[in-house]
């Protein structure tokens, strides 16, 4: 984990010094500006669910779960000799999960890998803002672990503006290369063999599991009141897709853990609609629809109400509605065939429709709040979101801004 932070904080460095080495040549021009803390944003949540349909005990058992998350980010910027924007942001998050189905993967312990877990996820970005020329381009990298996971990221974007600055065209590449430890039921850590049992050999060492991801997006301004934007997105993975503690049951009582292929294709496309209807209402609707090549077909629809009640204070309700059909591989509980070349009792695979609607509360002002000035914004925020599958959760967070 040192090495890791190190060479965060090295490449953090490196964007410093090639910035520096940049602007140096034109260093009569350049007029020197501070890196200064533009925002600075902390936001906390409490996350809690319960179902019936653990994906760990086969499609059947307990789904309960909480989540308490924290997360801090900072923003710092400066001009460069060009009058460009470099803005740089650091944040990090801290989760903290408990999952009762989790701890029936070794039920003789009641301690198993992620009965209770901590994940830690720090990300550092550049965006160099070019208003003069109308673009703007960046760059991220990310890492994220746990106790059986380990994740690090990369990203690097670009977005260019119209002459009229009414359009903008822009363009994403993501990767992800993650590390997953092999962590089985305890009943399928060995394999029955006429000398007797011996250790298994899947359930073991490390997998690999990769992401990549591009997307392109066109926003544009179509009156003073209508604004539209259409979103593409292209994602690619490779290695381990299968939850190594996840069980599958089948007919003849037999227990494997879940088998999916080693690959996947996803293809969203959405499009988003945001109409200012009067200086107090506006209303924010968006569409989506996702394919991949495991068989899911996917629609979400949302609309977001932002009332603005005082200059300072405004309140959001929104909802959600999902609706998906079921992976090539998904089956309930005792009901895949031992002879399947690929199998899952994972409810997220199955298909579903869900539900999400909450409130959002928000308190702005320039001047401070509650007798502190650089005290810019508070957000309160609460979802309620229900699965027809009886998957029902609950969240709640508090957001803090300081300028």
């Amino acid at each position: 984990m040192q090495k890791i932070y190190l060479h965060a904080s090295l490449f953090f460095l490196t964007i410093l010094s090639s910035f520096g080495q940049t602007t140096a040549p034109d260093s009569i021009a350049f007029k020197s500006r501070k890196l200064k803390t533009q925002e600075i944003n902390f936001v906390s949540s409490y996350y809690t669910q319960d179902g019936n349909n653990s994906a760990v005990t086969g499609g059947i058992g307990t789904e309960k779960l909480t989540d308490v998350a924290t997360t801090f980010d900072i923003t710092m910027a400066k001009g460069d000799a060009q009058n460009r924007l470099h803005s740089f942001r650091l944040e990090v998050g801290f989760d903290h999960y408990s999952s009762a189905s989790s701890d029936l993967i070794d039920p003789s312990t009641i301690s198993s890998a992620s009965a209770a877990d901590n994940r830690i996820y720090p990300s550092l970005s550049w965006v160099m803002q070019d208003d003069a020329k109308g673009y703007s381009m960046g760059a991220g990298i990310s890492i994220s672990t746990e106790y059986d996971y380990f994740s690090k990221g990369v990203n690097v974007n670009f977005a260019k503006l119209s002459k009229d600055r009414n359009r903008e065209v822009g363009l994403s590449l993501s990767a992800f290369l993650d590390s997953w430890s092999m962590i089985y039921p305890i009943e399928l850590r060995t394999i029955e063999t006429p000398s007797g049992p011996v250790a298994n050999p899947d359930a073991g060492g490390t997998n690999p599991r990769n992401s990549y991801n591009g997307s392109i997006s066109l926003a544009q301004v179509i009156n003073k009141r209508l604004q539209a934007s259409v979103m593409l997105d292209l994602a690619y993975q490779t290695g381990q897709l299968a939850t190594p503690y996840q069980r599958v049951y089948f007919t003849d009582n037999s227990v494997n853990v879940e088998k999916l292929p080693d690959t996947r294709v996803k293809i969203p496309v959405a499009i988003r609609l945001n109409y200012f209807a009067t200086d107090r209402i506006l209303v924010k609707s968006f569409y989506r629809f996702y394919s991949d090549d495991w068989g899911i077909l996917a629609h979400t629809a949302e609309v977001e109400l932002p009332y603005k009640l005082t200059p300072f204070l405004s309140i959001s309700p929104f909802y959600r509605f999902y609706t998906q059909s079921a992976a090539d591989y998904f089956a309930p509980y005792k009901e895949h065939t031992a002879q399947q070349e690929f199998y899952t009792s994972d409810y997220d695979l199955s298909g579903f429709a869900s539900h999400l609607f909450g409130l959002n509360l928000r308190y702005n002002s320039a001047d401070g709040i509650l007798g502190v000035s650089k005290l810019n914004t508070l957000e309160l925020r609460y979802d309620h979101y229900n699965r027809d599958t009886g998957l029902v959760a609950d969240a709640i967070a508090l957001a803090v801004t300081i300028k």
